[in-house]
């Protein structure tokens, strides 16, 4: 069951974490930033293979806990806005910029990376 949002532990050795309520990064587990999991605040993509719970897990969160991830995932939002000295305002313009061409980027790096 999930319980409340949190950010979780971070690896320092960067390993693979799979399920649980422990760490940062994770995949597939519960309450803690990472991705294909439930619960958590916000997405953390620590490079690893992601493993997705099924949608109606995710859709038995509490409505408390999904509330409360939203809070926890803005105010974290807002927080690198302002180290990285960006508004609101300018997150929004650069979202849309960068989102017209976000295919044709992501199709750059593949060849990049294939010619490397």
């Amino acid at each position: 069951d999930v319980s409340s949002p949190k950010h979780g532990k971070v690896d320092p050795d960067n390993m693979p974490h799979v399920g649980g309520n422990t760490w940062a990064g994770g995949t597939g587990g519960r309450d803690t930033a990472g991705l294909g999991g439930k619960g958590g605040p916000y997405r953390l993509d620590a490079g690893h293979k992601v493993y997705q719970i099924s949608q109606a897990e995710k859709d038995a969160v509490p409505e408390e806990v999904k509330r409360a991830a939203r809070e926890m995932g803005e105010k974290a939002f807002k927080q690198r806005l302002k180290e990285i000295r960006m508004s609101e305002y300018d997150a929004s313009t650069y979202e849309r910029f960068s989102g017209a061409v976000r295919r044709q980027v992501q199709s750059l790096r593949i060849i990049l990376d294939n010619l490397q």
